[in-house]
């Protein structure tokens, strides 16, 4: 990650007529109430009832093999949700549509809400290799059966800061574009969009343009995003550009922000406090794994959940933080998850011997309705490495398996079970159950 800013330029004049003109933010379109959407200037869960982000973002992008043990760390911390780096592979390895599918179910088991960011557009007009939001789009449409049918747990942030400081006027008509393509694809998720200028928008192109912006998604569920890192360095800032979205009913959130940064020292305190008073939502930046001269930014030291820095401990444990202000998602605390209300259960009986173990697993559809094509998803709890599989299909990525159907027993009836089983071996000589498993990206009881 790197954040750049050039000198402060002044504000440009807010186009009243505009945002007198635009259709009212409580306008959402009806398609969306099967997933998060946006009423009155809220962000609401599927359940009708305000979801307030309070999280931090992981750079899965570069660090694939943490993601599992870090959104474990990361809610057990109090988070309710997290945004996730991925890359389109323009400037870095693409993160496919398996690993994408697997990082929706790794949040769901979490039970946090997933943020998916798409960061090679960062910059762009300023920085090399940077991408247009045209190609973020491309890449959205080319892993969307990853997010097909999850519009309950995941929010797709287009591109991460998708202008630097040359160019930026363009954002706005190419912003609508993205929203417009976007939701001809029929993706029905709230779509999140960041400002220009290094997502600082001290333009105020993003601010004065938003209603818009909102006005041109079919759908009304689009939520902004502001980074606030050096611009944002007075109580006053904070506050006056946070209360020209509320006051206007217009949806947004702090996607990024640290408590410190090369361009300037961010106020973090007065962010953390104003969003709780407004009810904005914020996600710290970031886990772990900084560098390029910012590896002040890390929440955690290596990883370590037991060695969180001073940033850390502010964001997660201080006034206005994670622990004390978090409230997690009713689509995880009405369904019951994980106190037998599931539509799946799966019972992973476990042989060890050591270095090397058999797993024999059974999937029981305990809903209503026959499942067609399935795919189950868990992490192993150790070092455990995948080996023969039989009665199914399966792919590890860390700790990571993904599971999925032969033609032989590619349906599971209602009320019936398939099982399968595969052996493996570990580094360690230790072996166990994972914590978690998905169905198609439905939590299951374990039995």
């Amino acid at each position: 990650m790197r954040k750049r800013l050039a000198t402060a330029a002044g504000a440009v004049l807010a186009l009243a007529a505009a945002i007198l003109a635009a259709p009212s933010p409580a306008q959402a379109d009806t398609r969306t109430a099967s997933g998060f959407h946006v009423a009155d200037g809220r962000l609401l869960d599927a359940n009708g009832k305000e979801f307030v982000l309070r999280g931090v973002n992981h750079a899965h992008a570069w660090y694939p093999t943490r993601t599992a043990q870090a959104l474990k760390d990361i809610k057990a911390l109090g988070a309710n949700s997290v945004r996730v780096v991925l890359t389109t592979g323009d400037r870095w390895t693409r993160n496919d549509t398996a690993d994408v599918s697997a990082v929706v179910a790794q949040c769901k088991q979490n039970r946090l809400v997933c943020v998916l960011e798409a960061h090679d557009t960062t910059g762009y007009g300023e920085q090399d290799g940077a991408v247009t939001l045209t190609r973020a789009v491309d890449y959205w449409i080319s892993v969307k059966d990853a997010v097909q049918g999850q519009e309950k747990y995941v929010v797709l942030n287009i591109g991460n800061e998708p202008y630097g400081n040359s160019g930026y006027a363009a954002w706005t008509s190419d912003t609508e574009s993205a929203l417009a393509r976007m939701r001809a694809a029929g993706f029905h998720h709230t779509l999140m969009v960041d400002a220009p200028n290094w997502g600082q928008d001290w333009s105020f192109t993003m601010r004065d343009h938003a209603a818009e912006v909102f006005a041109a998604d079919p759908e009304r569920n689009t939520v902004f995003s502001i980074h606030m890192y050096g611009v944002f360095n007075s109580a006053d800032k904070v506050k006056s550009y946070l209360d020209r979205f509320t006051s206007q009913h217009l949806p947004v959130v702090v996607g990024e922000f640290g408590d410190m940064h090369s361009d300037g020292d961010p106020n973090e305190d007065a962010i953390m406090s104003t969003a709780q008073q407004l009810g904005v939502g914020y996600l710290g930046w970031s886990w772990s794994g900084n560098g390029g001269g910012v590896e002040y930014l890390d929440m955690a030291t290596g990883f370590d959940a037991s060695r969180l820095t001073a940033w850390g401990q502010r964001i997660f444990s201080g006034t206005d933080g994670i622990r004390q202000t978090a409230k997690e998602a009713s689509v995880f605390t009405d369904t019951g998850s994980g106190s037998g209300s599931a539509s799946c259960a799966v019972g992973y009986r476990l042989s060890d011997w050591g270095n090397w173990f058999n797993a024999d697993v059974t999937v029981r559809n305990t809903g209503t309705t026959a499942v067609k094509g399935w795919q189950l998803a868990f992490a192993f709890p150790g070092r455990q490495k995948l080996g023969s599989v039989w009665n199914a299909k399966a792919v590890q990525q860390g700790s990571e398996v993904r599971v999925s159907n032969e033609s032989w027993t590619e349906t599971i009836p209602a009320g019936g079970t398939v099982s399968f089983g595969f052996n493996g071996s570990s580094t360690t000589g230790t072996n166990g159950v994972p914590a978690a498993f998905s169905l198609n990206g439905a939590i299951c009881v374990k039995s």
